[in-house]
Formats: structure tokens, C-alpha cells, sequence
């Protein structure tokens, strides 16, 4: 067992216990491809990126992405500085490390976990161009992910997981517009899953 392995059992171990009222229900974990892929998901909530790691299986190694400040919050911080697997971010800088660190990932057939809009929406609102760099420049597909805003006691929070598909097919350098394009895209791709999850519900009863 790897040392991803053991960190992610044992934080999703811990993770349960913290979320007993609100527990984990995932939809479309069929569509998780095997290797590198850009997971790309709505942003509401500090606790958003565990119930989405904890999706997928431990095998599946996956490098979140997270801004520095989250180093200092309670549960949140300490559990993804225990977990080990995190790229974190200085915002409003050109971060040239982790852009290196995000790209060596995929390069090495890992995951890696973008909230495209950058911070926490109550709705989806518009992405930045990272994540759509991030698979271009890997050839990686984008898994666009929805994951429901609604913690409610005694009620699952939902994550639904969509169709993984490659974000730009032209034989060609990608530019600023395609970055932009492509953008455009993964953020549709997950409004999507947000209004088809009822089906999704209903096709895995």
C-alpha cells in the first residue's frame, strides 16, 4: 500500500466521522477514467474538495489544488496538510511552482482536483483559464464534476460525477482564445450535470 493510500483511508476515516449527519452519496463514479485526468467542479463550501477526493477510490492518486489561507482552517487545513497531496497555491501571484508541481502530476498519470471559478459561488460563475492550460498542455481529459451546494443534517451531500472527454482535439498550439474557449466549456459541462441529476439519480436506483 502506497503512502497516498494509507494517508487517504485513514483521512477518509476521520472524514466520516466529521460528516456523520451529512455523509458522502456519489453518482457517475462509472465515468472515472483510469490515469491522468483535470477533475473540474463547482466551488460552495470549505469541505468541498474531501467529499469529492473521497469519491473516487484510493487508487485513484489525486493532487488538489488549494489556496495557501486554507492552510489555517480548523479540520480543513489540518486534514489536507495530513493528507500530503496538495498544491497549494499563493493567489494573486504567478505561481510558477505550483503550475510545475500541477503539471508534473498529470504528466505522471495522476489526478488533479481545479475549482475552475477560483473561490467559493453560491451559483456557478465563470472560470479561470488553469485548469483548461493544465489539460492542453498534458493532453489530459477533463472529468467535470457537480457537486450539490445543500449540507443538510441527516441528508447525504451529493456529489455527481460526469463524462470525462478531451477538452481540444486540434493539431495546433492552443491559444489564448482556445484557453478561453475551453474554459467556457468545462464550466457549461458542469452546469449541465447540474440540471441532469435527477437522471443521473434515477439511472443508478
Amino acid at each position: 500500500m502506497t503512502l497516498y493510500q494509507v494517508a487517504y483511508s485513514v483521512s477518509k476515516f476521520i472524514f466520516r466521522i466529521c460528516t456523520l449527519r451529512t455523509p458522502l452519496k456519489t453518482y457517475g463514479k462509472a465515468n472515472i477514467p483510469k490515469g491522468a485526468a483535470v477533475i473540474c467542479s463547482n466551488h460552495v463550501h470549505n469541505s468541498d474538495p474531501f467529499y469529492i477526493v473521497y469519491s473516487f477510490e484510493r487508487k485513484d492518486k489525486i493532487w488538489i489544488m488549494a489556496k495557501e489561507e486554507i492552510k489555517h482552517y480548523p479540520v480543513a487545513g489540518w486534514l489536507l496538510i495530513w493528507l500530503g497531496f496538495v498544491i497549494w497555491v499563493k493567489r494573486g501571484k504567478s505561481d510558477i511552482a505550483a503550475v510545475k508541481a500541477c503539471l508534473r502530476a498529470l504528466k505522471g498519470n495522476e489526478k488533479l482536483l481545479i475549482f475552475p471559478e477560483g473561490t467559493r459561488h453560491e451559483e456557478i460563475g465563470q472560470g479561470k483559464t488553469g485548469a483548461a492550460m493544465m489539460a492542453i498542455r498534458t493532453n489530459s481529459p477533463i472529468l467535470p464534476v457537480y457537486i450539490a451546494p445543500d449540507r443538510i443534517k441527516g441528508k447525504p451531500t451529493k456529489v455527481y460525477i460526469g463524462e470525462p472527454y478531451m477538452p481540444f482535439t486540434e493539431d495546433r498550439k492552443a491559444t489564448a482564445a482556445d484557453y478561453e474557449r475551453v474554459t467556457e466549456d468545462i464550466m457549461d459541462h458542469i452546469r449541465a450535470i447540474r440540471d441532469s441529476r435527477e437522471a443521473m439519480e434515477a439511472a443508478e436506483q
